[in-house]
C-alpha cells in the first residue's frame, strides 16, 4: 500500500505495525450500546465514566445485524497514536497543524473511487439507511443510532465555496437523517441557510470511514478557517498529497473517493424533526463534556438519496466525551491559539494544549516565556488572545517554560506553589462559550448568565512573577545521558 493515497485503510496497516495500538475482536457485538459499552473500558479515555482508560483504537469485526461490515472506533483515542499516524512529534502536533493550515494543497478531482465500489439507492427496493449503515448507539438511552465521525460536504448555491465539517446525525427513518448544526460558525450551516431563504434543498455528501487527517483536520473553525475556506486542504498539506474527490452518483456535490461510506442526500429547506422521536427519551447522544445532550425539539432534516461504500466496508464511530473528541477538537484548537498569539506576541506562547479536562474546547494551558521584566503581565495578555481566537473556551492556565503542560500534575503542582488566588484568578463573567456545558444556564447563575450558552471564563496565573524567578528554580537533578542502559 505504499505507493497507494492515505485512506483509513493505508493508515490501519501502518497502525498494525506499532505494538499496543491496535486491536480487533472476532466476538459477536451489539451496536446497540454494547460496543461503546465495551470500549468504554478497553480504550476511550477522557471524560467517559469510570473505570475508562487511553488505549488501542479497536476494530469490531463481528457487528449483529450487520454482516461483512465491520466498526472502528478509537481511532483518534490517544494523542501518541495521532502522532504516529501523521509521522510526527505528538508534543508539537498544534504547530503542525497550524503549518498546515497556513500551506493548504487543495483537493483535487480523480477517477479512481472506491468509495462508488457498492451503490445503494433510494429508489431500490427496501432500501433502509438504518439497515446499511451499522451506526452505533453509545447509551441504551441515546435517541437512535448516530452517525458521530461524519464528514458533511457541501457548497454554497453559487458553487464558489464549499466546506468541511463534522455534526452529530441520528438515523431517524428509512431514508431520513436529523442533523444538528450549531448555531453560528459552522460553514455549512450558512450554506445550508442560504438555500433554505430560496426555498431549495441542499445537496450534500457525508464521508465516514476516512484517514484521521482529514476528521482532524476539519475541525478547525473561523477565525483560523474563514468562511471559502474548504479544510480538505489541510489534510492535503498534512499528508503532502491532494484529497481525491468524485462527483456524487445522485446530487450534485461532490464525496471524498477513498471514504468507506457515503451517504448522499439533501438537507430539506424549512423541515425539522425532532431529536428523539423514536425513542422519546429527552436525550440525545453523550457529547464531549461528559453528560448526555438534550434531545433537539427542531434538527434540520437530510434526505438520503444513496448510500455507496466499499468492499466489506469500515464503519468509523467515536465516543461523545472520550480522547478521541480531545484529538478531533483539541489539536486543531491548540493550532488556532497558537496561530493567533504568534502573530500578536510573537516568541511568549511557547505551546499550547488542550486537555481531556476540557474535552480539548473547554480548556487550554499555555506555556509562557518571560525574557525580561517587561514581559510581565503578557501572559495574561495570552490568555485573552486565546478568549478571542475560540469562543467556545472556558479557562485558561498559564504556566512557565520548566513545566509539562502535558502532564496534569506539574500544571496543578504550578497552582499548588507557584499560585495565590487572590492574587492569579481573572473572572471574566457574561462571555459567550459553549452551549453544551450544562452549567451555561440562567438558574446556575443569574445575574451573569443571560441566556443559555454564556459564561464566566477564567484565567489561572500559574507564571512566577519576573523579579522573583530566583526563588521559584526547580531542584537540580545530575544530567545522565545514557540513563536508558540501566533498564536493559
Amino acid at each position: 500500500m505504499a505507493n497507494e493515497p492515505y485512506d483509513l485503510r493505508k493508515v490501519l496497516a501502518e497502525l498494525k505495525t506499532y505494538p499496543g495500538q491496535y486491536h480487533a475482536t472476532d466476538v459477536a457485538v451489539d451496536p446497540n450500546a454494547e460496543l461503546s459499552g465495551v470500549y468504554r473500558y478497553i480504550g476511550a479515555g477522557g471524560t467517559v465514566e469510570r473505570p475508562t482508560k487511553e488505549g488501542p483504537a479497536m476494530m469490531f469485526n463481528n457487528v449483529k445485524g450487520f454482516p461483512g461490515t465491520k466498526v472502528l472506533t478509537g481511532l483518534m483515542a490517544s494523542r501518541k497514536r495521532v502522532g504516529l499516524m501523521f509521522h510526527h512529534d505528538a508534543k508539537t502536533l498544534g504547530q503542525f497543524l497550524n503549518d498546515a493550515v497556513e500551506q493548504p494543497i487543495p483537493p483535487v478531482m480523480v477517477d479512481d473511487a472506491p468509495a462508488h465500489e457498492v451503490v445503494h439507492k433510494a429508489t431500490d427496493p427496501g432500501f433502509d439507511i438504518r439497515k446499511l449503515v451499522a451506526a452505533p448507539t453509545n447509551t441504551p438511552e441515546d435517541a437512535g443510532p448516530y452517525i458521530t465521525v461524519g464528514v458533511v460536504l457541501g457548497s454554497n448555491k453559487a458553487k464558489t465555496m464549499s466546506d468541511v465539517t463534522i455534526h452529530r446525525m441520528v438515523l431517524e427513518d428509512k431514508d431520513k437523517l436529523g442533523i444538528y448544526i450549531m448555531p453560528g460558525g459552522r460553514h455549512i450551516g450558512a450554506f445550508a441557510k442560504e438555500y433554505e431563504a430560496a426555498n431549495e434543498p441542499m445537496p450534500i455528501t457525508i464521508n465516514i470511514g476516512l484517514d484521521p487527517a482529514i476528521t482532524i483536520g476539519c475541525t478547525f473553525e473561523p477565525p483560523t478557517t474563514p468562511l471559502g475556506y474548504n479544510e480538505l486542504g489541510v489534510a492535503g498539506a498534512i499528508r503532502q498529497e491532494a484529497v481525491g474527490l468524485t462527483p456524487a452518483l445522485t446530487v450534485d456535490e461532490n464525496a471524498i473517493a477513498r471514504s468507506e461510506f457515503t451517504l448522499e442526500g439533501y438537507i430539506m429547506p424549512n423541515e425539522r424533526i425532532q431529536e428523539d422521536i423514536n425513542t422519546h427519551t429527552g436525550k440525545a447522544m453523550p457529547e464531549f463534556p461528559g453528560y448526555d445532550g438534550d434531545a433537539n425539539p427542531a434538527l434540520q432534516v437530510i434526505k438520503v438519496t444513496a448510500v455507496t461504500h466499499r468492499e466489506k466496508p469500515i464503519m468509523q464511530s467515536v465516543i461523545g466525551p472520550s480522547e478521541e473528541h480531545v484529538s478531533m477538537a483539541g489539536i486543531p484548537t491548540e493550532a488556532s491559539i497558537l496561530e493567533l498569539t504568534n502573530r500578536a506576541i510573537p516568541g511568549k506562547v511557547l505551546n499550547v494544549y488542550n486537555p481531556p479536562a476540557g474535552g480539548g474546547k473547554l480548556m487550554t494551558i499555555m506555556q509562557i516565556h518571560k525574557e525580561d521584566e517587561a514581559d510581565e503581565g503578557i501572559q495574561r495578555q495570552a490568555a485573552l488572545l486565546a478568549f478571542s481566537a475560540f469562543k467556545e473556551l472556558k479557562t485558561v492556565i498559564l504556566v512557565d517554560e520548566d513545566v509539562d503542560i502535558f502532564d496534569m500534575n506539574d500544571v496543578i503542582w504550578t497552582m499548588n506553589t507557584r499560585f495565590q488566588a487572590d492574587q492569579d484568578i481573572m473572572a471574566l463573567p457574561g462571555m459567550r462559550n459553549h452551549p453544551l456545558d450544562p452549567s451555561e444556564r440562567p438558574e446556575y447563575d443569574p445575574k451573569s448568565i443571560r441566556t443559555r450558552g454564556m459564561s464566566s471564563k477564567l484565567v489561572i496565573d500559574g507564571t512566577v512573577p519576573f523579579d522573583m524567578k530566583d526563588q521559584f528554580v526547580r531542584a537540580k537533578f545530575m544530567d545522565v545521558p545514557d540513563w536508558q542502559k540501566y533498564l536493559k
